[in-house]
């Protein structure tokens, strides 16, 4: 299983437009072939940061995924509303206790 992190920090007057928007799409990810969980987290501490947190079964899967057209739609859509670059970034789990 891999684990994709991608961490957004958003216009603060654009927060509202990417959360109605992800309440949209986010069956549609997670019902993507090959994504087992999918989480939306908000920073605590700065309301425009968001993480979004899933669970691929493999690498091939996170890729079609990311060559997707699903991908491509919502990559148009959320990327404007962006204040700084993005952070993505995927691991895989060692350990949990």
């Amino acid at each position: 299983m891999l684990i994709r992190i991608v961490r957004m920090t958003f216009q603060e007057d654009k927060v509202q437009t990417f959360v109605d928007n992800f309440e949209q799409i986010k069956h549609k990810i997670r019902g993507f072939d090959g994504c087992e969980h999918l989480e939306l987290w908000r920073d605590a501490n700065d309301p425009n940061i968001f993480v979004t947190y899933s669970h691929w079964q493999s690498e091939e899967h996170l890729n079609t995924y990311r060559h997707s057209a699903l991908f491509k739609e919502v990559w148009a859509y959320t990327k404007p509303l962006f204040a700084a670059k993005t952070a993505a970034f995927s691991v895989l789990r060692v350990e949990k206790v």
